[in-house]
Parts: structure tokens; C-alpha cells; sequence
């Protein structure tokens, strides 16, 4: 007979893949799926935007994704809802704490003006990009332009309120290692780019690498914390189980 130590050990993981820093990516989850974002070194920043594949007028909200929960940033147990009351990803699992919803991104002005010069020509594939253009880029795979660029989550990244009320980006919010589960319970196309946060104080461009895997998942148990973490939650699910029949 056999020993089973000798076979691979089966996982759901379908798929992995490391988006270095100044990268951009883009994939549909399937419902039932889950998203894992990984910050490989530390200090990263990995800018995601959520749409309905199926349905590409039916967008992200992060205002009212906050309000309704009471938030101003991101953790296990919030979702992200849709403009439709829907919810498109589920944080279920964080390691990290906080995910900034406030900073947005770059365009390539704004990259000149704080990291000075970068040019192609230069640089060849060290060039300096910018938020903007990385979205653009993953966007136009899916027939989507300039009008269609949203608000985004810049996870792995802390903005908090310091004393005046004036918004602070916190260093070191992220060490190596640190991870953040997003499950899908309808389907979600999410668009992502790994650049620095806009706030971020250091004046020498250096974005860090993220790690994304895509896993099956089977039991929808994990998604309970979210559920029940208020009462709203409960009927984005309802709305989102509702529209997938």
C-alpha cells in the first residue's frame, strides 16, 4: 500500500501569482471564491477597485460601505457593498487591522511633481507609474475608460485622524507577512495596482510587491462574522443571494 505522505497535499488554491511593485492586475472572482492579499515585505500598498462583471454600471460604494457599518476604514467582519446594496467582497479574514478607504490614487502629474523625473526613455521598465494609468490599463481589458475609475481601497495602509482633524498616513502599518481574505458571494471583477499610497511621506519611489491568490471555498460559514457584524450586513447578503438565483 501506498503512503499517503507520499502524495501532494490537495488545496483549493487555483491560482497564485506575485504582482511586483508598480504592477497592475485584474480578474473576475466567481462567487464562492476568495481572494487573498498578501503583503510580502512589508510597507506595501495595493490599490483595488470591485465591480459587477455582469452588470458593469453596478459599482463599489465605499460611502456607504462605511456608513452604514460605522467605519472609516477597512477590517475582518466589513464588506464592501455595491450601489445596489449588494455585497460584492467580504473581509473575513485581516492581519493587518487597517485598510485606508480615504487616499485614492495618483495620477502621473502627481507622481512627477512628488517622485520627480522617471521617464521610459530613462528608465526602460523602471519607469515611475502612477494609479491612474495602472487602473486605465486593467480597465480597457474589460471595455471600461477614464468615466469608469472609482473610488478604491488602498489595503494595507493606515490613514488615521490626527489632532486638528487633518488625515495622517501612519507608517509601518503593515509588517512582512501580513494578509487580508476578501470573499466573493456574487460574482466581482476586481482591478488592482501595488504602488505606494498617496500619502505616504517617503520622497523616493519604491512600491512594494503584493501576493494575490484565488481559492475555492466551500463552506460558507466563514462569512458569518460579516453577517452579523451589523444589521445592515445581513440584508446586503439577502440582496446579493436574492440577485443570484
Amino acid at each position: 500500500m501506498a503512503n499517503p505522505a507520499e502524495f501532494p497535499t490537495l488545496t483549493p488554491t487555483l491560482y497564485r501569482e506575485t504582482i511586483p511593485g508598480g504592477g497592475h492586475r485584474s480578474l473576475i472572482l466567481r462567487a464562492g471564491q476568495k481572494l487573498r492579499l498578501t503583503d510580502l515585505e512589508g510597507g506595501a500598498n495595493l490599490s483595488l477597485m470591485a465591480l459587477n462583471p455582469r452588470q458593469m454600471t453596478e459599482r463599489l460604494n465605499l460611502p456607504d460601505s462605511l456608513k452604514a457599518q460605522h467605519t472609516a476604514f477597512v477590517t475582518a467582519g466589513h464588506c464592501l457593498y455595491s450601489d445596489m446594496g449588494r455585497v460584492l467582497l467580504a473581509v473575513t479574514d485581516d492581519t493587518c487591522g487597517w485598510h485606508d478607504c480615504f487616499g485614492g490614487i495618483l495620477n502621473a502629474a502627481e507622481v512627477h511633481e512628488k517622485y520627480g523625473d522617471g521617464r521610459f526613455g530613462d528608465l526602460r521598465n523602471g519607469f515611475y507609474r502612477n494609479g491612474f494609468e495602472n487602473l486605465l490599463v486593467e480597465m480597457g481589458k474589460w471595455d471600461l475608460d477614464a468615466p469608469d475609475i472609482q473610488m478604491v481601497v488602498n489595503f494595507f495602509s493606515k490613514v488615521a485622524v490626527a489632532d486638528g482633524g487633518f488625515l495622517e498616513f501612519v507608517e509601518g502599518n503593515s509588517a512582512p507577512g501580513n494578509y487580508v481574505d476578501l470573499y466573493a458571494p456574487m460574482e466581482t471583477l476586481v482591478v488592482m495596482t501595488a504602488l505606494q499610497h498617496p500619502m505616504d511621506p517617503s520622497p523616493h519611489y519604491a512600491p512594494k510587491p503584493v501576493e494575490f491568490s484565488v481559492e475555492d471555498v466551500r463552506d460558507t460559514s466563514i462569512t458569518a462574522a460579516c453577517r452579523q457584524s451589523c444589521a445592515e450586513n445581513g440584508r446586503a447578503f439577502y440582496n446579493t443571494e436574492l440577485f443570484c438565483l
